[in-house]
């Protein structure tokens, strides 16, 4: 699905001499690294304050910590998501409401938000899956009629710019109360093992998550806030900021990709071609089809045969997951979520593919219908 290997010797010298420098200058923590990336991230995203973590999941927890949740709060996310969005919901002792997701898109559906609202919703989480922004200018009218925080999870689609309905373009991650990031291995921007960051405007929820991600601490060893220890380490910011100096031709790439597979589905009875949201740049984290009928798994496994490898991504959502099942949601309550899990099917994805790989499993694809 993604090849790390040829990224990096695409860029070693780079890469190298940037893990070097932190070696050799042994400040692993906190180090002159880490800042240097923080200050290229901000420019990049056009935003005021980067604060780097150490995973996407820490990201989402501290930003919910830094706005004030308080257990019993409700915060409305996508079922059609990975874990940890709400994962870190339940950990704070706030409690999960689950929506759907539009059936093109797969970002969260504004009508679903609407109803799901109570007096005691606090925040919305959109997620922009797969590497779109969701439709934040709805999400952010209705989170200031309701007097609701948002907190983005722009853990796929760091990158991607949206148009807001004054035509003013921003990145996604910097629209709401705060955006948060991972820099796993795998995303557009990933380093060399775990990494996170959070992004906001706001001058105080910033100087707060910044005492929060260090032990609540203001002065060393004097602790104003509950806080946690979840930091960037100096090697994976030295990563990083090469990488960042990448991450548009990177974008480029994947783009073009889906643009080759696009040309390759178009039009096919049985595939739907991912759809692209009119106010956002797709950065395609995930190049994501439908199946229609009952055909997606043996896809899979025929793909497999062909030593291709695809990912279904989700398998199970969040409301029928075992540690999160709830007498509040049942089988049949998500529609679309439970339509997508059966239907939805990754082709690899990945900045280093060639026309070649492509016209090999693109054609692959397709005679996997002609043969059924």
């Amino acid at each position: 699905m993604v090849d790390l290997k040829s990224q990096y010797e695409k860029i070693k010298p780079e890469i190298d001499s940037a893990i070097n420098e932190v070696i050799s200058s042994t400040a692993f923590i906190n180090g002159p690294a880490v800042k240097g990336f923080q200050v290229a991230l901000e420019n990049y995203l056009g935003v005021k304050h980067v604060i780097p973590c150490a995973n996407g999941t820490d990201a989402l927890q501290i930003s919910m910590m830094a706005l004030g949740l308080k257990p019993g709060d409700e915060v409305i996310a996508p079922s059609f998501t990975f874990i940890a969005t709400a994962e870190v919901i339940a950990l704070l002792g706030l409690t999960p409401v689950l929506v759907d997701v539009e059936p093109g898109t797969f970002n969260i559906s504004i009508d679903s938000v609407i109803k799901a609202i109570t007096p005691r919703t606090k925040a919305i989480v959109p997620v922009h899956l797969f590497g779109q922004t969701a439709d934040m200018d709805a999400i952010i009218e209705t989170a200031r009629k309701y007097k609701l925080f948002v907190i983005e999870d722009s853990c796929q689609s760091i990158g991607s710019d949206y148009q807001d309905c004054d035509g003013k373009w921003k990145k996604s991650g910097t629209i709401g109360d705060v955006g948060c990031t991972s820099f796993f291995p795998s995303k557009n921007l990933g380093c060399f093992g775990d990494g996170g960051a959070i992004f906001t405007n706001d001058d105080a929820l910033a100087a707060k998550i910044r005492v929060i991600v260090n032990h609540g601490m203001t002065v060393r060893y004097y602790h104003d806030e509950i806080g946690v220890n979840s930091r960037l380490d100096s090697i994976q910011a030295a990563v990083l900021k090469v990488k960042l100096n990448h991450l548009d031709r990177y974008i480029h790439a994947r783009q073009q990709l889906a643009a080759a597979y696009n040309a390759a589905f178009q039009g096919h009875s049985e595939i739907i071609v991912p759809e692209q949201f009119n106010k956002s740049t797709h950065v395609f984290h995930q190049y994501t089809l439908q199946i229609k009928g009952s055909k997606r798994n043996q896809l899979q496994e025929y793909l497999a045969s062909k030593d291709i490898p695809a990912m279904i991504y989700y398998p199970v959502p969040i409301h029928l997951q075992k540690a999160y099942l709830d007498p509040r949601y049942k089988q049949g309550d998500f529609p679309v979520t439970e339509q997508l899990i059966n239907t939805v099917i990754s082709l690899p994805m990945h900045t280093e593919m060639d026309e070649e790989q492509i016209a090999y499993i693109t054609s692959n694809v397709l005679s996997f219908f002609k043969e059924m």
